[in-house]
Parts: C-alpha cells; structure tokens; sequence
C-alpha cells in the first residue's frame, strides 16, 4: 500500500522504517528542514544544544530493542550510562535519586519525620489515591511530599496535583513498595528496575544522530506545511498527493482544520480543549559534576530540573566544558532566564535557549477515552494517529517506537 505520513520526528521515522521494511510505499511530509521533531540538536558555539530536553534511548520491550538495534552499531556508535541523577534540595543539600531509597541522606530533622510516616504508613488501612496528589502522599509520605514531590511537581504541572490524572504514570516513576523503601533505606540499594536506570547515548550529535539515521532510505519530502488531508473515493489526498493510507503524527490540534470527508464535528470542543505545556531549554556552561539530572524543588527559582548532556557524551562539550540544559515550563524571557540562572545551583552561564510550546500533554481523566473514540472514527476510513501529540500520550524516544510497532503489527500489516 502507498502511505504518506505527516511528521519526521521519532514517531514518523519509526513508522516510516517499519512500513518500508514491510515493503509498503511510504512517502513522508515535513514541515521543518531536517528531520527529528522534539529530538532536534544543534551546535551553538561548539556544544551540543538538545533543544527540547535530553534524549536518550533504552527500554524494557525486548522488541523495540531489537528493532533500534538493526538500524544502529551499539559497540561503534553509541556509550552506556548509569543515570546517575540526583535532588538539589532547598538548602542545596544534593539527595541521590530516587529519593525514597535515600532518605537516610536527609538531615536528621527530615529523617524522623520520615521514620514517622513509615511507621503511619504500615499502620494505617490504604486507600486507593484518586489522583497524582494523592498517590504521592499515600506512596512516599508527607515529608518527601513535603519537601520534594509537591514543590518539584508544581513547577511541572502548574497546577494543583489533585488534578493530574494518575493515567500518565504508567512507567514514568519508579514505584517502589512500602516494603521496598525500607529495606532499600536500610541496605543503601540503588533503583534500577525502573526506564532509563541506565541508557544508551549516541558518542556524536546526540538524538539528533538517532534521527538522521532513521531517516536514511526514505523519502521524506522537507519544508512543506501540510494543509490538506483529504478523504476520496480511493484512499486519500494529502496536499494533492494520492495514497491509501494516512499516518498522522502531528498536533491532533490542527486535526479540525486540515482533516476533510470525515465527520469529526462531534469531537471538535473536546480537541480544542486539550491542554498541554510547553517548555523553555537553556543551554548553558556550568561547573563540572558527576550527575546526569538534578531535579530542583527549590521555589527560589523557576526551573525544575538541569540535564548535564555535557556528561552523555564529551563530543557534546566545547573544548572540554561542561555544558548542561536547565528546563522551564512554559515561556520565560532571556532577561528572566539570567535572572534565574543566578540562583541556580552549580553557576550556569547561558548561551542560547529555544521556546517549543509544545512539549508535555496534559491528560485529564477522559483522555485517553476521548482520543480512542476519534481513533474509532478515523482508523476505518485509513487514517491513523501516532505520537505524543497526535495520540496526547507522554511518549519518551523508546515509547514511541513501541507505539510504531504496536500500530504496524496490529492494524497495519
């Protein structure tokens, strides 16, 4: 069958490459120049500016790893890391991550708080949380509640927690039994069982490299602003170009205005209301440390978390100095920025910094519900949704490979 996909960041390669290796026709239509969507790098006075966040690759699907691994050489192209992450907290006092297994590390006071809440916890009768406010304090404790997981989730969401669905968590935290935590507590045991634990990263040009490889041998047509998606007599009609068969790996936002012969009257509220957060990176020089993340609760500035992606790779440095991307949610000006930056731990100096308004979908309860039953009109006509904004999912890299494969082998072969 001929497919055209909209969209050349990860999800639109990954389809793309497992479409083609199933020897359909598959053309590809990008709206910026090059491909790789959220994975995008660029070089800015010789470092490695990842400008939405810090992407690396693994994951626990035996499949997907399979499938990375026949498009890449893992010995020659790519190095493996611990996550070696940690919690800059108030008082500057660095924790390890995840911060549940080192609670010992807290100062005295914050230790027989927590000592306390173990004790209330294995006590008391658990009641089922409802939302993300409420799985935090049942899972950690209002002390860790306290001190970490509010504050640093805050600044995330932008909003109470009690409306955060508990939807989203499914393999983004690690989830640690009561049981768990003590005995880690007790045995200094380090976390690794959940994603990214450990992770492989290219030895030059970062994500950027994972995107220029998959889209080696397809045919991705660049700079062109998709405007028309069209249902006719056979197949569809995507900016004038025939096919069978449509993936769309775009905003569902624009869905209502470039989608034409399916009736998606019924759903056109529900798309506009989708909420979602952008993210402002900043790319900066910083002291030399060990960590790979710092998480940073701390309400003396705005930023939630510095990724030293001078330390995935030393290709990703200039002249051997440590750089690092430090995350705001939303817009924040340059002159905002340096102000920050000034009470930010580790002394960062800015370079550059890039605005995406567009990074994390904010679920609510019916989400996922509501985007399956806009699936369930459009999958039967051949037009199919994949991707982070596309399906309204937190996809990582690995996640949406998973969902590419997932598509293929259930509804597209």
């Amino acid at each position: 069958m001929k497919y055209i996909i909209v969209g050349a960041g990860i999800s639109g390669l990954s389809i793309g490459q497992v479409l083609k290796e199933y020897g359909h026709d598959v053309q590809l239509f990008e709206a910026d120049s090059r491909p790789g969507g959220m994975v995008k790098c660029d070089r800015v006075h010789g470092h490695l500016f990842h400008r939405t966040g810090g992407h690396v690759f693994n994951t626990k699907r035996q499949d997907v790893l399979d499938w990375f691994w026949s498009h890449f050489d893992k010995k020659d192209e790519f190095t493996m890391a611990d996550r070696n992450s940690v919690v800059s907290m108030a008082d500057n006092t660095i924790i390890a991550y995840p911060i549940e297994n080192h609670a010992y590390q807290l100062s005295d006071e914050m230790m027989k708080n927590f000592i306390n809440d173990i004790v209330l916890m294995a006590t008391n009768k658990p009641v089922e949380p409802t939302n993300f406010e409420e799985f935090l304090r049942a899972r950690f404790g209002e002390t860790l509640y306290r001190e970490y997981f509010r504050p640093y989730n805050e600044k995330i969401w932008r909003r109470p927690l009690t409306n955060v669905p508990l939807s989203w968590l499914v393999g983004k935290l690690p989830m640690p039994t009561l049981e768990d935590i003590i005995y880690n507590n007790f045995k200094h045991i380090e976390e690794r069982s959940f994603v990214h634990s450990s992770f492989f990263y290219p030895k030059k040009e970062g994500s950027q490299f994972v995107a220029n490889r998959l889209s080696e041998g397809l045919e991705i047509h660049y700079n062109v602003d998709v405007k028309s998606i069209e249902k006719i007599e056979k197949g569809w009609s995507v900016n004038g170009e025939i096919c069978d068969r449509v993936i769309f790996t775009g905003n569902m936002k624009s869905i209502p205005l470039i989608v034409k012969g399916v009736d998606l009257s019924a759903y056109i509220e529900g798309i506009e209301a989708l909420e979602a957060h952008g993210t402002t990176t900043v790319l900066c020089e910083i002291e030399d440390n060990p960590y790979s993340w710092i998480y940073m609760p701390s309400h003396i500035h705005e930023a939630h978390r510095i990724i030293c992606t001078g330390n995935f790779a030393e290709s990703n440095r200039a002249n051997g100095v440590m750089s690092a991307t430090i995350e705001f949610t939303d817009e924040i000006s340059k002159n905002d920025i340096i102000d920050n930056l000034s009470r930010i731990p580790y002394h960062p100096k800015y370079i550059a910094h890039n605005y995406a308004p567009y990074t994390y979908p904010i679920q609510a309860k019916d989400t996922r519900e509501f985007v399956n039953s806009v699936k369930c009109v459009t999958e039967p006509e051949g037009l199919f949704l994949l991707g982070r904004f596309a399906e309204w999912e937190y996809y990582n890299m690995d996640v949406a490979m998973g969902a590419a494969l997932d598509l293929c082998n259930n509804k597209l072969k």
